[in-house]
C-alpha cells in the first residue's frame, strides 16, 4: 500500500502541472479574444467592411437593422475619407450583384467615393453584370455615370480597351446611350471605327454619335467619309456634379498626392449654404500613362522623358499620357505634340481644356479672394504659354472666351483673358459682331481709360497676328487662308480682308469714342496710334492690298494733341501710308495686283495731309471747306493772337517748349522772347536740325517727304508740298 501511496504521489505532482497549464491557455485565449473584441470596437469599418463582403443572394434587406448598421458605417467612412481599391471593388460587386436589393444597389454607387485609384478589373466586373441584364435602367444609368466620374482614376485601362465592343453593344438601349457615347469617346483608340461608322448609318446625327466620328475620322479619315462639322459643339454634357463635389470633399480631407495631382478633372461647382464656392485647386495633374507598366505594349513613356536627345530617338514608340491636360506642365511633352502633329493628341486636349475652362470659370466663377485668384491666373497664364510655344490657339480657349466675355466683368484676370482674347484665330465677318464685338464694347464704355487701353493693345495684338498668319500664307502661294492647322475651314483672301477691315472700322469706332469720353487722355491716344502704325503698314508689310484710314475722331486728337510722342506718332503713320499708298498706285497702274484700293481712301489722305501739312508747315489751319473749319466769329471770341499759327511747328502746344529752349540758347541776352525770328534766314534750318535732333524721328520724316525739308537738308524756305499720290 505504501509503494501504491507513493505512485499515487508520484502521480499527483504532473496532473496538477497539467491542470495549471491549461488554465494559462484558457486565460491566454480568453486575453486574446478580449483583445480581437475591443479591436473590433475600435474598427467598426473593418468589420462592416466584412459584413457586406459576406451579404449573399437572398438576404432579407427590409428591417435587416444589421445590414443597415454596416451600411451606414461603410457610407460616413466613404463620404469623410474614401474607400480602399479592394473595398471598391467589392462594394461594387455587392451593389451591381443587387445581393443587398435595388434600393441598396442605387445607395451604394452613390458613396462609391475612392480614396486613391479605382481598379480597372472592378470596372470590368460591373461591365460583365451589365451584360447580366440583371439591374434596373436606373441603376445601370447611376452605374456608367459613376464610371464617366472616376474614369481618370481607373488605374490602367488595358482591359477595359479590350471589351470595347462589348461596351459599344450598349448603344442600342436609349438611356444608356449619351453615357455609353461619353464613356467610348473616352475610350476610342485606332481600331475602333469600324463599328462606329455601322451605327453611325443605324442612328443618323445623334450629337453623342457624332462627337465619336469626328474623333475616329482623326484617326482612319479613309473610312470616314461623311461630311462632319468641324466646329461642332461638344455633345457630352456634365451630369455628375454631385458625385465630384464629394471627390473634392474626400480630396481635400484626406489630402492624397494621387488626387491631388488630378484635382483639375474633378473640379465642379459647389453649392454651400453661404453661395460662396469653395474653390478646388486649379493645377496641372502629372504624367502618367495610359497603359500597365507590365503590358506586352512596346511604348515609352513620356513622363520618362530627361531629354530632347530621347524624345528624338523614342518618338514613334511615344505613348500619349492617361490625362491630356498633363501635356501643359512639361515643355518635352509640348516639343512631341508640335514634332507629330497628332490631331487624336489635339482633340484630346480640347476636350480636357474646354471641360476645365466650363467646369472652373463659367459654371464655378472664380469669387476674387488672392488665392483663388492666384490659382486661375497661373492655370491661364499655362495656357498662354503653352499657345505661344505651338504658335497656335485652341479651338476650346476660343468658345470659352466667347462665352466668357458676356459674363466679364473686365477686371477679372484682365491680363490674362485680354492676351488669350488676341490670339484668337481669325473668324468669318459675320460672327465678330456678336461673339467679340457686341460684349467687348459694353465692357469698353463703362471701364476706365485703362481698361480702354488694354482693350486697345489686345485688338492690336490680335490684328499683328491676323496679318502675320496672311502674310506667311501669302508667301507660300496660297490664296486660300486655313484658319486653324488642325481644321478644315479655310477663308479666301477677300473674306480675310472683310474681316480685317471690321476689326480696323470697330478699332476707329472705340478709339474716337473712347477719346471723345477721357478728353483725349494721353494713354489712350498713344495706344490708338500704336494700332494705326500697324494699320498703316498692312500693304507694304504684311502684302495685303487693303488700306483704311484712320477717322477724324482719332486723326485730329493726335494733330493737335499736347504731348510731341503722339504729334511725332502720327508723322509717322502719315509717312508710311504715303510709301503704302505710292506703291499701290505704282502697281496699279502697273497691273501687278488683282485687287485695287479704292479712290476715297486716296482722297481721305489728302484731306489728311493737307490738313497736316497747312497747320504745321504752312501755318494756315483753318481751311474753308476742311472738316476742322471755324466760324470767324468764334475764332474772334477767344481773342487769341494770330490764331492760324498756333499749330505750327513753332507754336504747336506739343512742341512750343522746344521753340522756347532754342530760342534761348539762339538769342540769350534778350529777355523778350520773339518766336517769329526764329523763322528768318539761317535760323529756320537751325531749328530743324536742332528739332529733329530730338529724336522726332516720324516728324522728320513727314515733313523732309512732304516738303523737301529735314533735319538732313538745307533747302529753300518756302516749304510747299509735293505732289500727293
Amino acid at each position: 500500500m505504501a509503494d501504491l501511496s507513493n505512485l499515487a504521489g508520484l502521480v499527483s505532482e504532473p496532473s496538477g502541472e497539467i491542470d495549471s497549464s491549461v488554465s494559462s491557455v484558457s486565460n491566454r485565449s480568453l486575453r486574446l479574444a478580449e483583445k480581437e473584441k475591443r479591436k473590433g470596437v475600435a474598427d467598426p469599418f473593418g468589420l462592416a467592411v466584412k459584413y457586406l463582403s459576406q451579404v449573399e443572394a437572398g438576404t432579407v434587406v427590409r428591417g435587416n437593422d444589421e445590414l443597415e448598421r454596416n451600411m451606414v458605417r461603410v457610407e460616413t467612412v466613404a463620404l469623410s475619407k474614401g474607400l480602399p481599391p479592394e473595398v471598391i471593388t467589392m462594394l461594387l460587386d455587392l451593389a451591381l450583384s443587387l445581393n443587398a436589393g435595388t434600393a441598396n444597389c442605387t445607395r451604394v454607387l452613390k458613396f462609391l467615393l475612392p480614396a486613391t485609384v479605382v481598379p480597372q478589373e472592378a470596372i470590368v466586373k460591373g461591365v460583365s453584370w451589365l451584360c447580366v441584364g440583371k439591374m434596373p435602367m436606373n441603376a445601370q444609368v447611376l452605374f456608367v455615370r459613376w464610371v464617366l466620374t472616376v474614369f481618370d482614376l481607373i488605374d490602367c485601362k488595358d482591359d477595359l480597351r479590350s471589351i470595347y465592343g462589348f461596351i459599344f453593344s450598349f448603344v442600342t438601349e436609349e438611356n444608356l446611350f449619351p453615357f455609353i457615347c461619353h464613356l467610348l469617346y473616352l475610350l476610342t483608340m485606332w481600331e475602333h471605327g469600324e463599328l462606329l461608322t455601322k451605327w453611325f448609318n443605324f442612328f443618323g446625327r445623334q450629337p453623342f454619335l457624332t462627337q465619336l466620328l469626328a474623333l475616329y475620322k482623326v484617326f482612319r479619315p479613309d473610312l470616314v467619309t461623311l461630311s462632319l462639322p468641324s466646329r461642332a459643339r461638344t455633345g457630352f454634357k456634365n451630369h455628375n456634379s454631385t458625385w465630384k463635389v464629394a471627390l473634392c470633399a474626400v480630396q481635400r480631407k484626406n489630402k492624397s498626392a494621387v488626387l491631388a495631382d488630378q484635382s483639375l478633372s474633378l473640379d465642379v461647382k459647389e453649392k454651400p449654404s453661404s453661395r460662396k464656392r469653395v474653390r478646388c485647386h486649379l493645377s496641372i495633374p502629372p504624367l502618367s500613362s495610359a497603359f500597365d507598366s507590365n503590358s506586352n505594349k512596346k511604348v515609352f513613356r513620356l513622363q520618362e522623358l530627361r531629354s530632347f536627345k530621347e524624345l528624338l530617338e523614342n518618338i514613334h514608340n511615344i505613348e500619349l499620357p492617361a490625362q491630356m491636360g498633363s501635356l501643359l506642365g512639361s515643355a518635352l511633352a509640348l516639343h512631341y505634340l508640335d514634332c507629330v502633329q497628332d490631331e487624336s493628341a489635339f482633340l484630346r486636349l480640347n476636350f480636357w481644356l474646354g471641360h476645365s475652362l466650363q467646369e472652373e470659370f463659367l459654371l464655378c466663377p472664380v469669387d476674387g479672394s488672392s488665392d483663388n485668384t492666384s490659382e486661375a491666373c497661373r492655370f491661364l497664364s499655362t495656357i498662354l504659354f503653352t499657345q505661344q510655344f505651338l504658335q497656335e490657339g485652341f479651338s476650346s480657349t476660343e468658345s470659352f472666351l466667347y462665352k466668357f466675355l458676356s459674363v466679364w466683368d473686365g477686371c477679372l484676370l484682365r491680363p490674362q483673358i485680354l492676351d488669350l482674347l488676341s490670339d484668337i484665330p481669325l473668324m468669318p465677318s459675320f460672327y465678330m459682331h456678336k461673339l467679340l464685338f457686341e460684349p467687348l464694347k459694353q465692357l469698353y464704355f463703362t471701364s476706365t481709360v485703362f481698361f480702354k487701353c488694354s482693350v486697345i493693345e489686345c485688338l492690336n495684338s490680335m490684328l499683328v497676328k491676323w496679318l502675320t498668319w496672311h502674310s506667311v500664307s501669302a508667301s507660300e502661294g496660297g490664296l486660300d487662308i486655313s484658319l486653324n492647322s488642325n481644321s478644315t475651314i479655310t477663308m479666301t483672301l477677300s473674306g480675310f480682308m472683310d474681316s480685317v477691315m471690321e476689326l480696323v472700322r470697330f478699332v476707329g469706332l472705340l478709339a474716337s469714342e473712347g477719346l471723345r469720353l477721357e478728353n483725349c487722355h494721353v494713354l489712350l491716344l498713344n495706344q490708338t496710334l500704336a494700332f494705326y502704325e500697324t494699320v498703316c503698314d498692312m500693304f507694304l508689310k504684311y502684302s495685303l492690298p487693303l488700306i483704311i484710314m484712320p477717322p477724324a475722331g482719332v486723326f485730329y486728337p493726335a494733330l493737335f494733341a499736347t504731348d510731341s510722342i503722339s504729334v511725332d506718332r502720327l508723322g509717322y503713320i502719315m509717312f508710311r501710308y504715303r510709301k503704302n499708298l505710292t506703291l499701290a498706285k505704282k502697281q496699279e497702274q502697273q497691273r501687278e495686283q488683282t485687287f485695287h484700293i479704292s479712290r476715297n481712301t486716296y482722297k481721305e489722305f489728302n484731306r489728311n495731309l493737307q490738313a497736316m501739312v497747312n497747320s504745321m508747315w504752312n501755318s494756315w489751319w483753318c481751311i474753308p471747306g476742311s472738316d476742322i473749319e471755324i466760324d470767324k466769329d468764334l475764332i474772334a471770341l477767344s481773342k487769341v493772337a494770330e490764331p492760324w499759327c498756333r499749330f505750327d511747328l513753332i507754336h504747336h502746344p506739343a512742341l512750343f517748349s522746344y521753340a522756347i529752349e532754342f530760342h534761348q540758347r539762339c538769342w540769350p541776352e534778350r529777355k523778350n522772347v520773339d518766336l517769329g525770328s526764329i523763322k528768318t534766314g539761317k535760323y529756320w534750318n537751325w531749328y530743324m536740325e536742332f528739332l529733329f535732333n530730338q529724336g522726332f524721328d516720324g516728324l522728320n520724316n513727314f515733313i523732309q517727304t512732304n516738303t523737301g525739308h529735314g533735319s538732313t537738308l538745307n533747302s529753300q524756305e518756302d516749304g510747299q508740298p509735293k505732289s500727293q499720290p
